[in-house]
């Protein structure tokens, strides 16, 4: 009973964050890391690694079809492309050095800087 109470739980995540991933070209992981912590019990640390690999199925799929509407603009993708590249490699290799409780803090803390951007 509580396997299946688990695949349930992922199973509602992994579409909430599908969904907002399709929606709004991105996104998914507002959704899948509190989700992966708060309801499956996951480490910040593994909750944020985990998150990576299950939105890069989600991104690929939601942009073949932006790329199928035209919704791509390519100067623009390869210039962020270049700076993200480089930035997520920073970005994982200084995951591990961040202790878990400010992981969760800081991470909170860029949601609710984009919550507020978006708001206003």
């Amino acid at each position: 009973m509580k396997h299946k109470n688990m695949i349930i739980k992922s199973s509602i995540i992994g579409l909430l964050s599908g969904f907002i991933n399709g929606l709004f070209g991105s996104g998914g992981g507002i959704i899948v890391v509190p989700g992966l912590v708060f309801i499956l019990g996951l480490s910040q640390h593994k909750a944020h690694a985990t998150a990576l690999m299950i939105i890069l199925p989600l991104s690929i799929l939601s942009s073949i079809i932006y790329l199928n509407n035209h919704f791509i603009d390519f100067p623009n993708t390869i210039k962020v492309s270049l700076g993200a590249t480089i930035g997520s490699y920073i970005g994982a290799k200084t995951l591990n050095k961040i202790p878990n409780k400010w992981l969760k803090k800081i991470f909170g803390i860029f949601m609710i800087i984009a919550a507020v951007r978006m708001v206003f």
